[in-house]
């Protein structure tokens, strides 16, 4: 039997392939809203980060996900990334 394959994805700020469970989803819709998606299924153009506190605050002093997402991120989102790496 083959073993089943597991979804490898890039972090956007270390540059580092990680398992996707590993990461977390920052995605902006098609109505330009931008979420946080715990799950990593919701439509839209994402961005991943790694499960860390120090990589998330270094994505919001550098503002890459504004870069990649196209869209201002407001300081909503880093802190329900922040909650969702504390658990």
């Amino acid at each position: 039997m083959k073993p089943k394959k597991i979804p490898m994805r890039t972090c956007v700020i270390t540059k580092e392939k990680c398992e996707k469970r590993d990461l977390l989803r920052i995605v902006r819709t098609k109505e330009e809203n931008v979420l946080v998606d715990p799950t990593g299924k919701q439509n839209g153009r994402g961005a991943y980060l790694k499960k860390d506190i120090d990589v998330i605050n270094k994505a919001e002093k550098t503002k890459i996900l504004e870069r990649i997402l196209e869209v201002s991120i407001p300081d909503s989102i880093y802190e329900e990334a922040r909650k969702l790496c504390a658990k």
